[in-house]
Protein backbone atom coordinates (compact mmCIF):
# COMPACT_ATOMS: atom_id res chain seq x y z
CA UNK A 1 0.00 0.00 0.00
CA UNK A 2 1.18 3.48 -1.19
CA UNK A 3 0.87 6.44 0.42
CA UNK A 4 -2.28 8.48 -0.80
CA UNK A 5 -1.87 11.85 -2.03
CA UNK A 6 -4.01 14.92 -0.39
CA UNK A 7 -4.42 16.49 -3.26
CA UNK A 8 -8.21 15.48 -4.55
CA UNK A 9 -9.17 12.44 -6.27
CA UNK A 10 -10.92 13.30 -9.52
CA UNK A 11 -13.42 11.23 -11.30
CA UNK A 12 -15.00 10.87 -14.24
CA UNK A 13 -18.55 9.09 -14.38
CA UNK A 14 -19.62 7.34 -17.51
CA UNK A 15 -23.09 6.52 -17.22
CA UNK A 16 -25.76 8.43 -15.42
CA UNK A 17 -28.55 5.50 -14.65
CA UNK A 18 -29.62 4.10 -11.28
CA UNK A 19 -26.08 3.32 -10.20
CA UNK A 20 -23.93 6.46 -12.05
CA UNK A 21 -26.44 8.72 -10.08
CA UNK A 22 -26.73 6.98 -7.30
CA UNK A 23 -22.74 7.69 -6.74
CA UNK A 24 -23.24 11.43 -7.43
CA UNK A 25 -25.44 11.88 -4.40
CA UNK A 26 -23.06 9.76 -2.31
CA UNK A 27 -19.84 12.39 -3.28
CA UNK A 28 -22.22 15.27 -3.14
CA UNK A 29 -23.84 13.82 0.29
CA UNK A 30 -21.14 12.16 2.09
CA UNK A 31 -18.16 14.91 0.73
CA UNK A 32 -16.55 15.55 4.63
CA UNK A 33 -17.51 12.07 5.78
CA UNK A 34 -15.45 10.60 2.36
CA UNK A 35 -12.52 12.97 2.54
CA UNK A 36 -12.02 12.07 6.52
CA UNK A 37 -12.37 8.21 5.58
CA UNK A 38 -10.39 8.47 2.25
CA UNK A 39 -7.58 10.70 3.35
CA UNK A 40 -8.30 13.44 0.63
CA UNK A 41 -11.30 15.04 -1.05
CA UNK A 42 -13.20 12.96 -4.06
CA UNK A 43 -15.22 15.21 -6.51
CA UNK A 44 -16.55 14.66 -10.12
CA UNK A 45 -15.02 16.06 -12.75
CA UNK A 46 -16.90 15.01 -16.04
CA UNK A 47 -19.44 13.11 -16.88
CA UNK A 48 -21.20 10.91 -19.85
CA UNK A 49 -24.52 9.64 -20.62
CA UNK A 50 -26.77 9.30 -23.40
CA UNK A 51 -29.12 12.66 -22.44
CA UNK A 52 -27.63 15.62 -21.08
CA UNK A 53 -31.32 16.86 -20.83
CA UNK A 54 -32.34 13.74 -19.04
CA UNK A 55 -34.14 14.68 -15.57
CA UNK A 56 -32.34 12.62 -12.87
CA UNK A 57 -32.82 13.94 -9.28
CA UNK A 58 -29.32 14.82 -9.02
CA UNK A 59 -27.62 18.05 -10.56
CA UNK A 60 -24.88 17.62 -12.59
CA UNK A 61 -24.97 20.88 -14.25
CA UNK A 62 -21.24 21.77 -12.47
CA UNK A 63 -19.35 18.41 -14.18
CA UNK A 64 -17.90 19.02 -17.37
CA UNK A 65 -19.55 17.03 -20.15
CA UNK A 66 -18.79 14.51 -22.92
CA UNK A 67 -20.69 13.33 -25.19
CA UNK A 68 -18.04 10.41 -26.22
CA UNK A 69 -17.48 8.47 -23.14
CA UNK A 70 -14.22 6.93 -24.62
CA UNK A 71 -13.01 10.60 -24.29
CA UNK A 72 -13.32 10.93 -20.35
CA UNK A 73 -10.04 8.00 -20.43
CA UNK A 74 -7.71 10.61 -22.29
CA UNK A 75 -9.36 13.68 -20.22
CA UNK A 76 -5.96 14.78 -18.23
CA UNK A 77 -7.51 16.24 -15.09
CA UNK A 78 -9.24 13.09 -14.82
CA UNK A 79 -7.96 10.26 -12.26
CA UNK A 80 -10.24 7.52 -11.85
CA UNK A 81 -12.93 6.99 -14.62
CA UNK A 82 -15.88 4.91 -13.41
CA UNK A 83 -17.59 2.87 -16.08
CA UNK A 84 -21.42 2.08 -15.73
CA UNK A 85 -22.29 1.47 -18.90
CA UNK A 86 -22.37 -1.93 -19.02
CA UNK A 87 -21.96 -4.23 -22.43
CA UNK A 88 -19.21 -6.45 -22.78
CA UNK A 89 -17.82 -4.46 -25.71
CA UNK A 90 -18.74 -1.42 -27.38
CA UNK A 91 -17.86 2.03 -25.75
CA UNK A 92 -17.46 0.08 -22.54
CA UNK A 93 -14.79 -1.75 -23.66
CA UNK A 94 -13.13 1.03 -25.63
CA UNK A 95 -13.36 3.46 -21.83
CA UNK A 96 -11.47 1.03 -20.37
CA UNK A 97 -8.82 0.00 -22.28
CA UNK A 98 -8.66 4.23 -23.22
CA UNK A 99 -8.28 4.97 -19.63
CA UNK A 100 -5.64 1.92 -18.40
CA UNK A 101 -3.39 3.21 -21.36
CA UNK A 102 -3.55 6.60 -20.49
CA UNK A 103 -2.65 6.20 -16.57
CA UNK A 104 -6.34 6.03 -15.39
CA UNK A 105 -6.98 3.63 -12.61
CA UNK A 106 -11.19 2.47 -13.42
CA UNK A 107 -13.68 0.86 -11.15
CA UNK A 108 -16.91 -0.66 -12.80
CA UNK A 109 -20.17 -2.69 -12.37
CA UNK A 110 -19.79 -4.46 -15.74
CA UNK A 111 -19.80 -7.91 -14.70
CA UNK A 112 -20.58 -8.96 -18.54
CA UNK A 113 -17.21 -6.79 -19.53
CA UNK A 114 -15.28 -8.53 -17.20
CA UNK A 115 -16.93 -12.16 -17.28
CA UNK A 116 -16.05 -11.76 -21.60
CA UNK A 117 -12.31 -9.95 -21.18
CA UNK A 118 -11.21 -9.68 -17.46
CA UNK A 119 -7.85 -11.59 -17.69
CA UNK A 120 -6.78 -9.37 -20.59
CA UNK A 121 -8.04 -6.28 -19.21
CA UNK A 122 -6.30 -7.69 -15.71
CA UNK A 123 -3.07 -7.73 -17.71
CA UNK A 124 -3.53 -4.24 -19.08
CA UNK A 125 -4.05 -2.69 -16.17
CA UNK A 126 -0.98 -4.30 -14.37
CA UNK A 127 0.93 -3.40 -17.57
CA UNK A 128 0.51 0.34 -16.95
CA UNK A 129 0.74 0.15 -13.33
CA UNK A 130 -2.96 0.86 -13.06
CA UNK A 131 -5.63 -0.26 -11.01
CA UNK A 132 -8.75 -1.96 -11.89
CA UNK A 133 -11.62 -2.97 -9.45
CA UNK A 134 -15.13 -4.42 -9.32
CA UNK A 135 -16.88 -4.75 -6.66
CA UNK A 136 -20.06 -3.64 -7.45
CA UNK A 137 -20.11 -6.41 -10.33
CA UNK A 138 -21.10 -9.32 -8.18
CA UNK A 139 -23.65 -9.00 -5.50
CA UNK A 140 -24.50 -5.98 -5.65
CA UNK A 141 -23.45 -4.01 -1.91
CA UNK A 142 -21.68 -7.59 -0.50
CA UNK A 143 -18.34 -6.98 -0.33
CA UNK A 144 -17.73 -10.10 -1.58
CA UNK A 145 -14.43 -8.99 -4.06
CA UNK A 146 -12.82 -7.24 -0.72
CA UNK A 147 -13.42 -10.45 1.34
CA UNK A 148 -12.01 -12.80 -1.19
CA UNK A 149 -8.94 -10.68 -1.89
CA UNK A 150 -8.43 -9.18 1.28
CA UNK A 151 -9.93 -10.98 4.13
CA UNK A 152 -9.81 -14.32 3.52
CA UNK A 153 -6.56 -14.17 1.61
CA UNK A 154 -4.77 -16.45 3.69
CA UNK A 155 -7.08 -19.43 2.93
CA UNK A 156 -7.16 -22.06 0.37
CA UNK A 157 -10.73 -21.79 -0.99
CA UNK A 158 -12.33 -24.92 -1.08
CA UNK A 159 -16.28 -23.69 -2.37
CA UNK A 160 -17.79 -20.52 -3.22
CA UNK A 161 -21.52 -20.77 -3.66
CA UNK A 162 -24.35 -18.67 -3.99
CA UNK A 163 -27.53 -16.69 -5.00
CA UNK A 164 -26.20 -14.18 -7.78
CA UNK A 165 -29.64 -13.22 -9.03
CA UNK A 166 -31.82 -11.18 -7.17
CA UNK A 167 -34.54 -11.38 -9.70
CA UNK A 168 -34.59 -15.05 -9.92
CA UNK A 169 -34.55 -15.11 -6.30
CA UNK A 170 -37.87 -13.01 -6.46
CA UNK A 171 -39.63 -15.13 -8.75
CA UNK A 172 -38.81 -18.58 -7.03
CA UNK A 173 -39.89 -17.20 -3.44
CA UNK A 174 -42.82 -15.29 -4.88
CA UNK A 175 -44.28 -18.23 -6.26
CA UNK A 176 -43.49 -20.66 -2.81
CA UNK A 177 -45.16 -17.56 -1.34
CA UNK A 178 -48.52 -16.34 -3.63
CA UNK A 179 -49.23 -19.75 -5.31
CA UNK A 180 -49.17 -18.12 -8.67
CA UNK A 181 -46.93 -19.56 -11.33
CA UNK A 182 -43.53 -18.51 -13.20
CA UNK A 183 -45.28 -16.63 -16.31
CA UNK A 184 -47.76 -14.83 -13.84
CA UNK A 185 -44.21 -13.58 -12.02
CA UNK A 186 -42.29 -13.19 -14.56
CA UNK A 187 -44.40 -10.59 -16.13
CA UNK A 188 -44.82 -9.45 -12.23
CA UNK A 189 -41.22 -8.77 -12.24
CA UNK A 190 -40.77 -7.08 -15.51
CA UNK A 191 -43.35 -4.25 -14.74
CA UNK A 192 -41.48 -3.81 -11.42
CA UNK A 193 -38.47 -3.10 -13.45
CA UNK A 194 -36.43 -6.51 -11.99
CA UNK A 195 -35.69 -7.86 -15.58
CA UNK A 196 -32.49 -6.81 -17.62
CA UNK A 197 -33.99 -5.49 -21.18
CA UNK A 198 -32.66 -8.78 -22.07
CA UNK A 199 -34.61 -10.99 -19.59
CA UNK A 200 -32.57 -14.38 -20.29
CA UNK A 201 -29.79 -12.73 -18.73
CA UNK A 202 -31.72 -12.96 -15.64
CA UNK A 203 -33.59 -15.60 -15.93
CA UNK A 204 -31.76 -17.86 -18.10
CA UNK A 205 -28.40 -17.74 -15.68
CA UNK A 206 -26.17 -15.50 -17.74
CA UNK A 207 -25.95 -12.56 -15.23
CA UNK A 208 -25.74 -14.85 -12.32
CA UNK A 209 -23.28 -17.03 -14.49
CA UNK A 210 -20.67 -14.06 -15.07
CA UNK A 211 -20.19 -13.30 -11.54
CA UNK A 212 -19.49 -16.81 -10.80
CA UNK A 213 -16.73 -16.71 -13.11
CA UNK A 214 -15.47 -13.53 -12.15
CA UNK A 215 -15.50 -14.90 -8.24
CA UNK A 216 -14.00 -18.47 -9.26
CA UNK A 217 -10.80 -16.72 -11.03
CA UNK A 218 -10.44 -14.93 -7.66
CA UNK A 219 -11.04 -18.18 -5.34
CA UNK A 220 -9.02 -19.96 -7.51
CA UNK A 221 -6.20 -18.08 -9.08
CA UNK A 222 -7.48 -18.91 -12.21
CA UNK A 223 -8.30 -17.14 -15.76
CA UNK A 224 -12.02 -16.00 -16.41
CA UNK A 225 -13.66 -19.00 -17.98
CA UNK A 226 -17.34 -17.42 -18.23
CA UNK A 227 -17.56 -20.22 -21.59
CA UNK A 228 -17.02 -22.79 -19.61
CA UNK A 229 -19.66 -21.99 -16.56
CA UNK A 230 -22.75 -24.40 -17.00
CA UNK A 231 -25.91 -22.64 -17.40
CA UNK A 232 -29.53 -23.34 -16.74
CA UNK A 233 -32.47 -20.73 -16.11
CA UNK A 234 -35.30 -21.34 -13.59
CA UNK A 235 -37.87 -21.60 -16.69
CA UNK A 236 -38.75 -25.10 -16.10
CA UNK A 237 -39.81 -24.61 -12.74
CA UNK A 238 -42.93 -24.96 -11.85
CA UNK A 239 -45.25 -24.43 -9.10
CA UNK A 240 -44.93 -28.11 -8.33
CA UNK A 241 -41.69 -27.92 -7.89
CA UNK A 242 -41.71 -25.66 -5.45
CA UNK A 243 -44.38 -27.19 -3.79
CA UNK A 244 -43.15 -30.45 -3.43
CA UNK A 245 -39.83 -29.18 -2.59
CA UNK A 246 -41.31 -27.62 0.21
CA UNK A 247 -42.82 -30.86 1.49
CA UNK A 248 -39.68 -32.67 2.07
CA UNK A 249 -38.03 -29.56 3.42
CA UNK A 250 -36.33 -27.85 0.63
CA UNK A 251 -36.47 -24.47 -1.32
CA UNK A 252 -35.68 -24.39 -4.56
CA UNK A 253 -32.64 -21.48 -5.32
CA UNK A 254 -31.22 -20.44 -9.26
CA UNK A 255 -27.64 -21.70 -7.04
CA UNK A 256 -24.14 -20.69 -8.56
CA UNK A 257 -21.21 -23.49 -7.09
CA UNK A 258 -17.44 -23.02 -8.24
CA UNK A 259 -14.83 -25.72 -6.90
CA UNK A 260 -11.38 -26.66 -8.24
CA UNK A 261 -11.05 -30.53 -8.12
CA UNK A 262 -8.86 -33.17 -9.25
CA UNK A 263 -10.62 -32.92 -13.27
CA UNK A 264 -10.08 -29.13 -13.30
CA UNK A 265 -12.46 -26.23 -12.56
CA UNK A 266 -16.02 -26.82 -11.50
CA UNK A 267 -18.36 -23.79 -12.61
CA UNK A 268 -22.13 -24.45 -12.31
CA UNK A 269 -25.06 -21.99 -12.05
CA UNK A 270 -28.19 -24.21 -12.45
CA UNK A 271 -31.70 -24.44 -10.44
CA UNK A 272 -31.02 -26.43 -7.15
CA UNK A 273 -32.91 -28.03 -4.12
CA UNK A 274 -31.51 -26.33 -0.77
CA UNK A 275 -32.53 -27.63 2.85
CA UNK A 276 -34.64 -24.90 3.96
CA UNK A 277 -33.00 -24.45 7.04
CA UNK A 278 -29.87 -23.07 5.52
CA UNK A 279 -29.50 -19.55 5.60
CA UNK A 280 -29.73 -20.15 1.59
CA UNK A 281 -32.81 -21.67 1.48
CA UNK A 282 -34.31 -19.32 3.72
CA UNK A 283 -33.20 -16.09 1.00
CA UNK A 284 -35.97 -14.50 0.30
CA UNK A 285 -37.03 -11.79 -2.43
CA UNK A 286 -34.58 -10.52 -4.39
CA UNK A 287 -31.91 -10.40 -1.73
CA UNK A 288 -28.22 -12.13 -2.52
CA UNK A 289 -25.88 -14.71 -0.54
CA UNK A 290 -22.57 -15.75 -1.37
CA UNK A 291 -21.34 -18.69 0.70
CA UNK A 292 -17.40 -18.88 1.11
CA UNK A 293 -15.57 -21.93 2.35
CA UNK A 294 -12.15 -21.63 3.29
CA UNK A 295 -9.54 -24.18 4.74
CA UNK A 296 -8.82 -22.26 7.79
CA UNK A 297 -12.21 -19.83 8.34
CA UNK A 298 -14.26 -22.71 7.61
CA UNK A 299 -18.01 -21.17 6.05
CA UNK A 300 -18.66 -17.28 5.61
CA UNK A 301 -22.05 -16.18 4.98
CA UNK A 302 -22.71 -12.87 3.07
CA UNK A 303 -25.96 -11.77 2.89
CA UNK A 304 -27.25 -8.22 1.63
CA UNK A 305 -28.94 -6.29 -1.05
CA UNK A 306 -27.68 -7.56 -4.51
CA UNK A 307 -28.79 -4.89 -7.13
CA UNK A 308 -30.27 -1.54 -6.75
CA UNK A 309 -29.19 2.30 -6.74
CA UNK A 310 -27.71 2.60 -3.04
CA UNK A 311 -26.43 -0.91 -2.57
CA UNK A 312 -24.31 -1.02 -6.22
CA UNK A 313 -23.42 2.75 -5.98
CA UNK A 314 -22.52 1.65 -2.64
CA UNK A 315 -19.54 -0.68 -3.62
CA UNK A 316 -18.39 1.49 -6.24
CA UNK A 317 -17.66 4.35 -3.58
CA UNK A 318 -16.04 1.59 -1.35
CA UNK A 319 -13.27 0.94 -4.66
CA UNK A 320 -12.72 5.08 -5.14
CA UNK A 321 -12.09 4.80 -1.32
CA UNK A 322 -9.44 2.75 -1.52
CA UNK A 323 -7.98 4.04 -4.68
CA UNK A 324 -7.81 7.66 -2.35
CA UNK A 325 -6.01 5.75 0.38
CA UNK A 326 -3.23 4.05 -1.70
CA UNK A 327 -4.39 0.35 -1.59
CA UNK A 328 -2.89 -0.70 -5.07
CA UNK A 329 -4.00 -4.76 -5.76
CA UNK A 330 -4.27 -6.69 -8.92
CA UNK A 331 -7.32 -7.21 -10.49
CA UNK A 332 -7.78 -11.16 -9.22
CA UNK A 333 -5.89 -10.99 -6.20
CA UNK A 334 -2.78 -12.00 -7.44
CA UNK A 335 -1.02 -10.69 -10.86
CA UNK A 336 -2.49 -11.63 -13.96
CA UNK A 337 0.69 -13.60 -15.10
CA UNK A 338 0.22 -15.70 -12.55
CA UNK A 339 -3.23 -16.85 -13.03
CA UNK A 340 -3.48 -20.75 -14.50
CA UNK A 341 -5.29 -21.75 -17.45
CA UNK A 342 -7.26 -24.46 -15.52
CA UNK A 343 -9.30 -26.75 -17.25
CA UNK A 344 -13.32 -27.33 -17.41
CA UNK A 345 -14.62 -29.74 -15.15
CA UNK A 346 -17.97 -31.42 -14.96
CA UNK A 347 -20.11 -31.69 -11.64
CA UNK A 348 -17.66 -34.86 -10.13
CA UNK A 349 -18.97 -35.60 -6.86
CA UNK A 350 -22.53 -37.17 -6.73
CA UNK A 351 -25.62 -35.88 -4.82
CA UNK A 352 -29.52 -36.91 -4.67
CA UNK A 353 -31.42 -35.48 -7.04
CA UNK A 354 -35.03 -34.43 -7.64
CA UNK A 355 -36.86 -35.77 -10.01
CA UNK A 356 -39.94 -35.24 -11.50
CA UNK A 357 -42.44 -36.78 -14.32
CA UNK A 358 -45.65 -37.06 -15.55
CA UNK A 359 -46.26 -41.16 -16.69
CA UNK A 360 -48.86 -42.43 -18.65
CA UNK A 361 -51.48 -44.19 -16.18
CA UNK A 362 -51.22 -47.81 -17.07
CA UNK A 363 -49.82 -50.30 -15.94
CA UNK A 364 -45.90 -51.32 -15.57
CA UNK A 365 -45.11 -47.87 -16.11
CA UNK A 366 -43.57 -47.00 -12.98
CA UNK A 367 -41.80 -49.67 -12.84
CA UNK A 368 -40.33 -49.51 -16.28
CA UNK A 369 -39.27 -46.17 -15.04
CA UNK A 370 -37.90 -47.46 -11.96
CA UNK A 371 -36.09 -49.92 -13.94
CA UNK A 372 -34.60 -47.87 -16.00
CA UNK A 373 -33.26 -45.67 -13.00
CA UNK A 374 -31.79 -49.09 -11.70
CA UNK A 375 -29.97 -50.05 -14.70
CA UNK A 376 -28.62 -46.29 -15.19
CA UNK A 377 -26.63 -47.23 -11.68
CA UNK A 378 -29.59 -44.78 -9.76
CA UNK A 379 -30.90 -46.09 -6.76
CA UNK A 380 -34.45 -44.71 -4.84
CA UNK A 381 -34.59 -43.25 -1.84
CA UNK A 382 -38.14 -42.21 -2.25
CA UNK A 383 -40.65 -42.13 -4.81
CA UNK A 384 -44.00 -40.85 -4.41
CA UNK A 385 -47.55 -40.99 -7.13
CA UNK A 386 -49.74 -38.09 -6.64
CA UNK A 387 -53.68 -38.58 -6.83
CA UNK A 388 -55.11 -37.31 -10.56
CA UNK A 389 -57.91 -37.25 -12.68
CA UNK A 390 -57.19 -38.64 -16.62
CA UNK A 391 -54.97 -40.33 -18.14
CA UNK A 392 -51.40 -38.81 -16.83
CA UNK A 393 -50.24 -39.41 -13.58
CA UNK A 394 -47.97 -37.03 -11.86
CA UNK A 395 -44.51 -38.85 -10.17
CA UNK A 396 -41.81 -37.45 -7.81
CA UNK A 397 -38.74 -39.52 -6.83
CA UNK A 398 -35.52 -39.08 -4.99
CA UNK A 399 -32.52 -40.71 -5.52
CA UNK A 400 -29.42 -41.47 -3.66
CA UNK A 401 -26.09 -40.13 -4.61
CA UNK A 402 -25.63 -40.21 -8.16
CA UNK A 403 -23.37 -38.63 -10.99
CA UNK A 404 -24.92 -35.83 -13.13
CA UNK A 405 -23.86 -38.25 -16.14
CA UNK A 406 -25.96 -41.26 -14.73
CA UNK A 407 -28.95 -38.80 -14.46
CA UNK A 408 -28.31 -37.43 -17.97
CA UNK A 409 -28.26 -40.92 -19.35
CA UNK A 410 -31.14 -42.09 -17.41
CA UNK A 411 -33.26 -38.75 -18.73
CA UNK A 412 -32.07 -39.46 -22.37
CA UNK A 413 -33.63 -42.97 -22.19
CA UNK A 414 -36.52 -41.88 -20.32
CA UNK A 415 -38.41 -41.35 -23.78
CA UNK A 416 -37.68 -44.61 -24.85
CA UNK A 417 -39.65 -46.80 -22.02
CA UNK A 418 -43.05 -44.89 -23.95
CA UNK A 419 -44.48 -44.04 -20.83
CA UNK A 420 -42.92 -40.75 -19.96
CA UNK A 421 -45.20 -37.58 -20.91
CA UNK A 422 -43.52 -34.19 -22.09
CA UNK A 423 -39.84 -33.65 -20.33
CA UNK A 424 -38.97 -34.70 -17.06
CA UNK A 425 -37.62 -32.11 -14.64
CA UNK A 426 -34.09 -33.25 -13.10
CA UNK A 427 -33.03 -30.80 -10.18
CA UNK A 428 -29.66 -31.82 -7.94
CA UNK A 429 -30.03 -31.23 -4.23
CA UNK A 430 -27.25 -29.45 -3.17
CA UNK A 431 -24.46 -30.45 -0.24
CA UNK A 432 -24.57 -27.10 1.48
Amino acid sequence: MSSPSSAPLRLGIAGLGTVGIGVVKIVQTHAEMIMRRGGRPIEIVAVSANSRTKERGADISGYAWEDDPVALGRRDDIDVVIELMGGENGAAKALVETALKNGKDVVTANKALLARHGTELARLAESHDRVLRFEAAVAGGIPVIKALTEGLAGNRITRVMGVMNGTCNYILTRMEATGQGYNVLFDEAFKLGYLEADPNLDVGGIDAGHKLSLLSAIAFGTEVDFDNVVLQGIGSISLDDIRLARDMGYSIKLLGVAQMTGRGLEQRMTPCLVPETHPLGQLQGGTNMVVIEGDSVGQIVLRGAGAGEGPTASAVMGDVLDIARGLRLPVFGQPAATLTDAPPAVVSAGAPWYLRMTLLDKPGALAKIATLLGESGISIARMRQYSHDGTDAPVLIVTHKASSDDISFALAKFAETGVVVGDPVALRIEEV
